[in-house]
């Protein structure tokens, strides 16, 4: 079996990120992971940045070279023994809510300079048109809305951030009302002792974007949790 996770932040990019590639890829390669989907913070505060200095001034292409530097900087680290693919958690200036992106592309990116000012009802067709999954991140943690799921492909049922109330039993209940994907991810910053990843398990590795959004809308694959069982075992089926 074979182990992805959908939800990582770096330092490069996120402004919450607390971890270097190197450190992230060694993480996941002890944990047993084949595949790290990085999906750092594309919303304003990825341009407010105090380690980069002013970015005020950037335009978008700069912008979004900044952004995709951090998967770059990934897969170099990785080296080939980890397989690392592009995602996103955006968040646009009209809404609090976030948002995973899988199958995004830095070619979709850069022809979208207008998707940070788009409410979702008008970038939610956008996105989906090209392929890419719209994913509500954390739906039920505090601050979030819920989006009406017409807008939606997906949800997090799983989100493996301890410090946060997640409330994913609900973010569960609801994909399943509304035949929504259900994804999980670590929501990992950094590695702390005891720090369990959190992601879905299939029969095969995932290897590209393509292969990951056939994946999801196929279901064919587990959910894990990080919720120790009483053998203490950390991953748990979902």
């Amino acid at each position: 079996m074979f182990k992805t996770e959908l939800h990582c932040h770096s330092i490069t990019v996120s402004k919450c990120g607390k971890t270097e590639p190197e450190d992230i890829v060694e993480f996941y390669l002890r944990h047993g992971y084949t595949t790290v989907v990085l999906t750092d913070h594309l919303n304003e505060n990825t341009f407010k940045n105090p380690r980069y200095g002013d970015q005020s001034g950037w335009d978008w292409e700069t912008r979004v070279n900044f952004f995709v530097n951090g998967y770059e900087k990934l897969k170099e680290a990785a080296g080939g023994r980890l397989n690392i693919l592009l995602g996103c958690e955006y968040r646009s200036y009209t809404s609090p809510s976030d948002y995973l992106l899988y199958g995004v592309t830095k070619d979709f990116l850069m022809s979208h300079p207008e998707m940070m000012n788009m409410k979702i009802k008008e970038i939610s067709p956008v996105i989906r048109e090209a392929g890419i999954l719209f994913v509500q991140a954390h739906p039920f943690r505090d601050g979030m809305y819920v989006t009406k799921p017409e807008y939606l492909d997906g949800m997090e049922v799983w989100n493996g951030n301890t410090g946060k109330d997640n409330r994913n039993d609900i973010a569960g209940m609801w994909a399943e009302r509304y035949n929504l994907i259900k994804t999980a991810g670590t929501d990992f910053h950094k590695d702390v002792p005891g720090k369990v990843p959190v992601g879905i398990e299939t029969e095969f590795p995932i290897t590209s974007n393509e292969q990951l959004t056939q994946t999801l809308r196929s279901g064919n694959y587990t959910i894990l949790r990080n919720r120790k069982t009483e053998d203490g075992t950390a991953d748990e089926l979902f």
